[in-house]
């Protein structure tokens, strides 16, 4: 891709690139070996995708199964409430795999990483992840990756025995977040097995189940905003007003009523189950992969017990609001991970 301003022009991928890519997935991102297990989740527009890696798996001598679900997944964004987890022959595909490829629609991806199946296959050992949009077009290079994990890895140590975040932006957030006693989640391109599920190549973040009474103050969402059917980042900012751990009041313009309409009456979904932040220098903007690129950081409603160690807040709904330009302190030692937008450690 070439990148533009804000966004990604997108080039048309050639037969080479995308062969390239797909075993950049396979060989470097999954290490996929011979004779493992690999199912391939995919649905209607990421086809060509998926036989992609389907067919590398194979070279390797790995044995991948297809499995389109196009039906969850459209019917998933369209509405909201209907239900991520996946039926009992795809769950049971997934608890048996050694890789769990998603290649599917980007936000139901994000949303589908918090269902038990993902934490079982976690649990048995497998290596999952959802692949992002584009392949043959990213051009990415191993010392992308290579810098996107060593981000993370400098976070999690500067991080290390924080109990306070506070959060900032230019357009108003400023939060508090406490994430004492909760372990780091590191969600980097290289796979490993048994680690929780994200989205790859592109994407990198550190992410921490946020103790749910304990963030406090004003987020004002002006990135992506999972969960309201929006393709791109909101149009106009969405306030959330945050006390002892819950938004109790979601202001702004359409995008804000449409929050509160997905959330109104589902147990636990004021709840703030999420602190994160990206550390890759090439996920594009103005997708959800924008989650994962330096400068942004996001907090999500609802569920944090699936997905973060030690989350307790128990949700059918876990929806991410982004903030673009942030500044991430930390209040026990006064370090910037990055200041008004730009990587500080």
């Amino acid at each position: 891709p070439v990148c533009c301003g804000k966004g990604w022009v997108r080039l048309m991928p050639d037969s080479n690139g995308l062969r390239k890519e797909a075993e950049l997935i396979i060989d470097t991102c999954f290490s996929v070996e011979e004779d493992d297990v690999v199912t391939i989740i995919h649905d209607d527009s990421r086809v060509k995708e998926a036989r992609e890696l389907a067919e590398v798996a194979v070279d390797r001598g790995a044995w991948p199964v297809l499995m389109n679900n196009e039906i969850q997944v459209r019917r998933g964004l369209a509405d909201t409430h209907f239900p991520m987890v996946p039926p009992r022959n795809l769950h049971k595909a997934m608890t048996s795999s050694d890789e769990i490829i998603i290649v599917t629609n980007l936000e139901w991806a994000n949303r589908f990483a918090h269902v038990p199946a993902v934490k079982e296959s976690c649990a048995n050992n497998a290596k999952i992840a959802s692949v992002e949009p584009g392949m043959g077009e990213w051009g990415l290079t191993l010392d992308q990756i290579d810098a996107a994990t060593e981000r993370a890895r400098d976070a999690i140590r500067a991080l290390e025995g924080a109990t306070k975040i506070r959060m900032t932006s230019p357009k108003g957030t400023d939060v508090t977040i406490t994430i004492e006693g909760r372990p780091p989640l590191e969600i980097t391109p290289i796979k490993k097995r048994g680690q929780m599920m994200g989205p790859l190549p592109l994407w990198s973040e550190v992410a921490y189940a946020a103790v749910e009474d304990g963030t406090d103050g004003t987020v004002v969402v002006d990135g992506v905003m999972l969960g309201i059917g929006l393709p791109g980042q909101v149009e106009n900012l969405i306030t959330w007003t945050v006390e002892k751990g819950k938004a109790v009041k979601i202001e702004g313009g359409d995008e804000a009523e449409r929050l509160r309409n997905v959330i109104d009456g589902v147990e636990n979904s004021t709840v703030i189950g999420e602190f994160a932040f990206g550390v890759s220098d090439i996920a594009p903007f103005g997708t959800p992969s924008e989650k994962g690129r330096v400068g942004t950081a996001h907090l999500a409603l609802g569920d944090n017990h699936l997905a973060y160690p030690g989350g307790q807040n128990v949700c059918k709904l876990h929806l991410d609001g982004v903030i673009l330009g942030a500044s991430l302190e930390i209040l026990d030692n006064g370090t910037y991970i990055v200041r008004d937008g730009e990587w500080a450690l």
